[in-house]
Parts: C-alpha cells; sequence; structure tokens
C-alpha cells in the first residue's frame, strides 16, 4: 500500500473536486423538494378504525407538552376524527405505560404527542363523556388503543368517532408509516427503519436554511466515519487478497447483533459488551481465513470463484443473524438518546461519542499502516505478494492479521451504528454492503486511505442529500455521485493508474 501516500497537495485537489461534485444539487436548487410526511421520521400509526388519517404536527395547550420531537425521544400521539377526517377538540386522552408512566391532556384541532420514558408499549384511552353529543363512539369501538413508542418515531393512536362511522374488530389494529397530507392511505411500516429510517437532523422538509445545512454536514461526518470504520477492513482485504468480500455487510450486522445480545439481552455494561462483540466477531475472522479462504487460496482458486463463496457465505450469516435476533428490528439500548448541541449540530451522546470513538480507531489505522514494522510489511503484501515473501515476510500471516483487524472494527463499527441510529434489523449488512463498496471505490480500491475520503464523502451525500430528495432516495444519491466521480478518475480518488495489456 505505498500508494496510499500519495502528494498531499494531489489528494486535496482531488477531494475538492470529488466534494464539488456531491454538492452540486444544492448549488443548482433553488427551493428544495418537499418530501412526502412520514419520510422524515418514521411513524407507527394505530387506528381504531383501520382507516388512513390525515397528518399534523401543531401542538396544542394540554395538561403536559405535547410537543415531543422525535429527534429526542419516543413519542405517542393521539387524535380523535370524524368521518370527514376532521380532528375533534376538547376530548379527554391519557396515556399510560412501563415505569407507571401517565400521561393526561386534552385533544385541540392539531395533532398532540407526549414524550414517554422508554420504548414499549403504551395504552392510549380517551374519555367518551368528553366527545360532542353528536359524535359517539361507534357501537363496539375501543376506547383504547395499544402502541408500540420506538426511539426516533412517533407513535400515534387515532380514534374515530360519529353515527356512521365502523367500528373495528378488536383484532385489527392497524400499524402504518405517517399518512399523506391528502388524506390517503399510508403504506404499512418497515422493520428495516435502523437503516431506512431518517436519522436525527433528516431536514428535507421546509425551506433550507445554513442551520439545516450545518445540522445535516455534522450527521453526514457521523455517517461517514462509521462508515469509513467498517470500509477500510473492506479496503484491507481487497488489498491484501484480491477478494471482494460480499461477506463484509454481515460481520458489520454481526457486531450489531452480538451488542443487541450482550448489552440488552444480558445486561452487561456497555463497555464490556463492546470488548467481547469486538473479540468474538475478530476471531470469527481468523476462523474464515483458516477454515475458508486460506485452504482456497493454496489451491490456486481463482479470484472470481473466491467472490462467488462470500456470496454465499454472506446469506448464510444473515440467516445466522436471523436466528440469533429474529426478524424485527432490535435496540441496543433501550433508553431514550439524550441529546447533545455541539457547534450548533444537535444529536444524541452516543451518536458523538460514537464518532470520537470512530475517528481514534482511524487515526490509530493509520499509524499503525504508516509507523509500525507489522502495518508497513501489510502494505508490502498489497503491493507485491511475491516481492514480499522474497524480504522474509510471511504472507499468510499479514492476511490472517489482516482478517482479524477487518472484522473487529466491522463489529465496532456495527456495534456503534446500532447505537448512533436507534435500531437495526438482521438485514442491516446487505443494506449497507453496496455503500461500502461505493466509498472503496470512490476512494480507490486496495487504499485504505482513499476508504475514509470515500467513506466521508459518501456520508456528506447521503445526508446532505436530504435537504434536496425525500428521504427514502438518499442512498440512490451517494450511488449517483459515485458514477460521476468514476467517469472523470475511473481509479478513484487516492487510487493509481494501471497499465492494462
Amino acid at each position: 500500500m505505498t500508494s496510499d501516500r500519495p502528494h498531499l497537495a494531489s489528494v486535496l485537489r482531488r477531494t475538492a473536486a470529488a466534494l464539488a461534485i456531491a454538492l452540486a444539487p444544492l448549488a443548482l436548487t433553488a427551493a428544495p423538494a418537499t418530501a412526502a410526511p412520514g419520510t422524515a421520521t418514521p411513524v407507527s400509526t394505530s387506528t381504531a378504525a383501520g382507516a388512513a388519517t390525515p397528518a399534523g404536527t401543531t401542538t396544542g395547550t394540554a395538561d403536559v407538552p405535547t410537543d415531543c420531537s422525535p429527534e429526542e425521544s419516543a413519542c405517542v400521539a393521539a387524535f380523535v376524527l370524524t368521518e370527514e377526517n376532521d380532528r375533534i377538540p376538547d376530548v379527554a386522552v391519557t396515556i399510560t405505560g412501563p415505569e407507571d408512566f401517565s400521561a393526561t391532556f386534552t385533544t385541540t384541532a392539531d395533532m398532540q404527542s407526549v414524550a414517554v420514558p422508554v420504548v414499549g408499549q403504551y395504552t392510549v384511552a380517551i374519555d367518551p363523556a368528553t366527545l360532542p353529543a353528536d359524535q359517539p363512539l361507534p357501537e363496539g369501538a375501543a376506547t383504547e388503543i395499544e402502541v408500540t413508542a420506538q426511539t426516533g418515531a412517533t407513535a400515534r393512536a387515532a380514534f374515530r368517532v360519529g353515527a356512521d362511522a365502523a367500528a373495528p374488530a378488536p383484532t385489527q389494529e392497524e400499524t402504518t408509516s405517517a399518512p399523506a397530507d391528502d388524506g390517503g392511505e399510508a403504506p404499512a411500516e418497515s422493520d428495516g427503519e435502523g437503516v431506512g429510517a431518517a436519522p436525527e437532523g433528516d431536514a428535507s422538509q421546509g425551506a433550507l436554511t445554513w442551520a439545516q445545512v450545518w445540522q445535516q454536514f455534522g450527521s453526514g461526518i457521523r455517517f461517514g466515519l462509521l462508515l469509513a470504520l467498517a470500509s477500510i477492513g473492506l479496503n484491507l482485504i481487497f488489498g491484501t487478497t484480491g477478494l471482494s468480500n460480499f461477506a463484509h455487510g454481515e460481520q458489520f450486522a454481526l457486531g450489531a447483533a452480538f451488542g443487541f445480545i450482550t448489552i440488552n439481552q444480558m445486561g452487561m455494561p456497555v463497555w464490556l459488551g463492546a470488548i467481547l462483540t469486538i473479540a468474538v466477531c475478530a476471531l470469527t475472522g481468523l476462523a474464515q481465513d483458516a477454515g475458508v479462504w486460506r485452504p482456497l487460496r493454496r489451491k490456486g482458486t481463482p479470484v472470481m470463484q473466491l467472490m462467488i463463496v462470500s456470496i454465499g457465505l454472506s446469506i448464510a450469516l444473515q440467516y445466522v443473524i436471523q436466528l440469533l435476533i429474529g426478524g424485527g428490528s432490535e435496540r441496543i439500548l433501550s433508553n431514550n438518546p439524550r441529546p447533545l448541541n455541539i457547534a450548533g449540530i444537535t444529536l444524541s451522546t452516543a451518536s458523538w461519542l460514537s464518532m470520537v470513538v470512530a475517528l481514534v480507531c482511524l487515526v490509530g489505522i493509520a499509524w499503525f499502516l504508516t509507523r509500525t514494522r507489522l502495518g508497513r510489511a501489510t502494505r508490502a503484501v498489497s503491493d507485491n505478494p511475491a516481492l514480499a515473501a522474497t524480504t522474509g515476510i510471511d504472507p499468510d500471516k499479514i492476511v490472517r492479521i489482516v482478517w482479524i483487524m477487518a472484522t473487529g472494527f466491522a463489529a465496532l463499527a456495527g456495534l456503534m451504528w446500532g447505537i448512533s441510529f436507534g435500531s437495526f434489523n438482521w438485514q442491516l449488512g446487505v443494506q449497507l454492503l453496496l455503500l461500502m463498496f461505493a466509498a472503496v471505490t470512490l476512494g480507490g480500491l486496495g487504499t485504505a486511505f482513499g476508504a475514509l475520503v470515500g467513506s466521508i464523502l459518501i456520508g456528506l451525500v447521503v445526508e446532505l442529500s436530504n435537504l434536496v430528495i425525500q428521504s427514502d432516495l438518499r442512498y440512490a444519491s451517494a450511488l449517483v455521485i459515485l458514477i460521476l466521480v468514476l467517469l472523470i478518475r475511473p481509479q478513484g480518488i487516492l487510487g493509481r493508474r494501471e497499465r492494462i495489456g
């Protein structure tokens, strides 16, 4: 990896050019596109009549604060609707749940949401005596609805009233995402909110302001640092073995899964659970190299066949992870995140800590590769394994160390991702694998520092694109930038040209 250290001025020019391309949509956009309601924050709605409800976000006066922000806490909202989907004011609502939580407020013409202390099941009840005389509950309709509060989301309970309103079956309460402005039916919420959901600071709605750009910039740095910590391992494996490891995403998800098991289910402290998670996942890397990759390398298996094996291993690991944690979304930390504002950027305290840990690890990897004998040997094997072997370096030993490092850092990145972004599911690895490949390709295949630069750029593009396009499309924007950059510089930002033929 001697190509990892190009001239500083050249690196700055290439990075600035890539960043200019990434920010071009912001400069060309006069007014940002308005995203459909519900894309900025994942929202689940349980309706008493099983029908879609109009959206609303304005708070009102109540016995408790009703201006809960899902960026800071888990929220529960309630409203009462007529047959025409108009909200009914002055109805008494009570929310009860874990830890003897109880909150009472009175509805207004706008929707109100209450912050709840922990995630879990909450009961939302209305007092039928406070309903207008001409808007009674349908015969047999329930006065209580069970909703599930989740960090970074608003759980909504909607009661439909009126003489002609149909009473729902008690077992047919529906959970949907935030409804659209036109009152049309909203799609069901996906279990994959840990990846697909917009993180705190999403600004895909409303007018574009510099405060939103700055907030999204901070979110992009967080995204990029965590992605870089995982992508560097992917690039080191490619550099030393020539293998594009499609199972690397599952190592990322495995870190989040073991973090959930050790911290959430076994009740370990975060630091102890993290150490155990990294150790176990690093051992899986050692086991993979000893049991699969080293024997295949000694047999001279072509790289294409190795890649196909990695795809099969990826599929197998996905279902192992599903067996470990189930098919739904899980949270490593069950308590609500504490927001922390630094330099005008508001993220959860866990997010800031994760960014610091990721930055320290990345600096440590850079020091290891450039200042230690083992790191220089790793770069030598990456440049020319045969030549490195003639100087006394054992390529198999270096590759084994690379596998341990790559899987260990991927596990740490997955663990911190699950903590920072609130939730994850068993498909986390496959959902982020394409972004990892985009990051290492954009930075330059086989260059560890290229993975860092590419990941930061991908993170910024993903988060800043929320300002101009819908949140659901933000990953696609990163791939578009990848194509544009590679059309200009096919070898990537820090890659070097190679003679073919």
